[in-house]
């Protein structure tokens, strides 16, 4: 349990260590984005204090010990999306991240006795969806390589930070310059544009315009099949497989990769929280101060400038910089920690109407046997391909994950939720006891607000955890009473804990209205913000959620570039 250990370490220093002298930068929250942040503006030569307010660093990839012997990956459960150049740039392999290839990656048993495994092996891929449609299984490659096509073009503008319009009048030297980078940023896009050609273009734009339906229909005829990949357009948002845009979010099925492999997802040995240690050690041996305990209760502006002159913290204790990042959600930073009546009415008012709606439940369990799926029976093995990868449940129509949507519209619970369970502990052997499992269940959809009672009446919650394990045990009879402990993670839950307005993984809403050139909001894409020296570093800023840690990287580059021009 070496993770868990570690990151409580960081809790050592004290308030009045980070108040005796005036930083280059302070960043509010010790998330995998704040971190990578601090680690890249103290590479820069910066002085650094990184505040994360828990007892342990990671935000939403955490490690954590909730029932003893299991070591829980309690929000973010796998890894694919966190940028190449990031683990290269921090050494994050020679600070202790270790991937664990999951081969295949995907099961989706059904009902009537059938199942589907996936994977990145295409011969595996070809006789498995054979079994429901040679059709489909000719088309599955086609599909894979268009998406990885789309994905290449991707790269470029998820580690560029946005060519935003400057809000203040340069100097003539500097206006030249920004003239010239974004020339050079349209260029390359266009570039990219054109190496696509236009057909490629046109079924590029028509993926992210489309709801994810329009796109697995007009590719596939197998409702297994489609369903299966229908829950990379909708997971962790509160949107159906109908929602126009959410078949960009296919895109997420490969944006990612492991050791060089497009869209192949993996666990982390000790879990997500070794992801956040790993960056944590490069931030510390670069010269970041880290500080856990340590909430920011407001960020202090002057208010004749409007510019930051550090933030003060929940003791009272005020922690001084010129530059503050924000890795908290965009409501959490500009409605809750900066003053009142500092920023502009236009600006809070998008920031308020932003969407941090949220359907998503996580639950952490610990069993003392593998689940044995009922269609799976002739396989006598303790452990089978079937418990490698994300195990699908509920999810053998794109209309069935429509109805569970659609229970949660009126403020109720799915009444038979999508279940994403994943094993870890099939792979990594250190985050249980021997014999025994750590489950993730990431489940959808749960309204923030129930239409009746509340999430933290503890009926409601049992309740709905029991439907979720009784929804298991239709596929894997005996699953219920396997369980040894479990805990669950409600959007409020999320939200109190964790710091995600409205429960959303995200920081905010991924539609085709959030994002790029419009992620937080309109005008202010490019991590600054309306207050001179406060940026946004954390997954509410372009290019979204999920452990990516390109936020983080961007942002750093941004005030850097503003630094070297003072």
């Amino acid at each position: 349990m070496a993770t868990l250990l570690l990151t409580r370490r960081f809790a050592s220093s004290s308030s009045s260590s980070v108040a005796r002298r005036k930083w280059g930068a302070v960043v509010v929250g010790g998330g995998h984005n704040g971190l990578v942040a601090a680690a890249y503006l103290a590479r820069s030569g910066l002085s650094v204090a990184l505040l994360e307010k828990r007892h342990l660093l990671g935000g939403a990839a955490v490690s954590e010990e909730l029932v003893p012997g299991f070591l829980f990956s309690r929000c973010s459960y796998l890894l694919s999306l966190l940028r190449p150049s990031l683990i290269r740039e921090l050494e994050l392999e020679r600070h202790g991240l270790k991937l664990l290839r999951r081969s295949p990656s995907s099961f989706t048993p059904c009902l009537d006795g059938r199942y589907l495994l996936l994977g990145a092996d295409a011969e595996l891929n070809h006789s498995e969806i054979a079994k429901f449609s040679k059709k489909d299984a000719l088309a599955y490659p086609r599909y894979e390589k268009q998406l990885e096509k789309f994905c290449k073009f991707m790269d470029f503008l998820l580690d560029s930070p946005p060519p935003e319009i400057r809000h203040e009048a340069p100097s003539v030297v500097d206006g030249m310059k920004d003239m010239l980078h974004k020339s050079a940023f349209w260029s390359r896009c266009l570039q990219h544009v054109l190496s696509l050609g236009q057909k490629d273009m046109m079924d590029f734009l028509d993926l992210l315009l489309s709801p994810a339906s329009k796109v697995l229909n007009n590719w596939f005829e197998t409702e297994v099949l489609k369903a299966t990949l229908a829950t990379d357009a909708v997971i962790g948002s509160m949107a159906t497989v109908h929602t126009p845009g959410s078949g960009y979010v296919l895109l997420h099925h490969v944006m990612g990769e492991t050791g060089g492999e497009r869209g192949v997802w993996s666990y982390v040995e000790g879990g997500m929280g070794s992801v956040s240690l790993a960056i944590s050690k490069a931030a510390r041996e670069a010269g970041v101060h880290i500080m856990t305990n340590a909430e920011v209760a407001q960020v202090i502006v002057d208010e004749n400038s409007r510019a930051v002159k550090g933030v003060v913290l929940a003791d009272g204790t005020e922690v001084h910089s010129s530059v503050v990042l924000s890795n908290a959600t965009p409501y959490r930073t500009f409605v809750e920690l900066v003053p009142p009546n500092l920023l502009p009415e236009d600006f809070i008012s998008s920031i308020n109407n932003l969407d941090y709606s949220s359907g998503t439940t996580k639950i952490n369990l610990a069993v003392d046997r593998l689940p044995q799926f009922q269609c799976c029976k002739g396989n006598h093995l303790e452990t089978g391909p079937q418990h490698v990868g994300t195990i699908h449940i509920g999810s053998e129509s794109m209309e069935e994950i429509d109805e569970a949507y659609k229970d949660a519209l009126t403020g109720v619970p799915s009444k038979r939720p999508l279940i994403e369970m994943t094993i870890p502990s099939v792979l990594d052997r250190t985050i249980s006891p021997p014999g025994q499992h750590v489950i993730n269940l990431f489940v959808q959809y749960t309204p923030y607000k129930l239409a009746e009672g509340s999430w933290h009446d503890s009926n409601i919650r049992e309740s709905f955890a029991q439907r979720c394990f009784s929804l298991i045990d239709e596929y894997a009879p005996g699953f219920s009473s396997s369980i040894i402990g479990y805990d669950m993670l409600t959007p409020p839950d999320l939200e109190r804990e964790i710091g995600l307005t409205g429960g959303n993984i995200f920081h905010g809403s991924m539609g085709l209205d959030s994002l790029f050139l419009l992620r937080p909001v309109k005008g202010w894409s490019d991590y600054r913000t309306p207050l001179k020296g406060l940026y946004l570093c954390g997954s509410g800023a372009h290019p979204g959620g999920g452990v990516m840690g390109a936020p983080g990287r961007n942002a750093a580059s941004v005030v850097i570039q503003d630094m070297n021009k003072v």
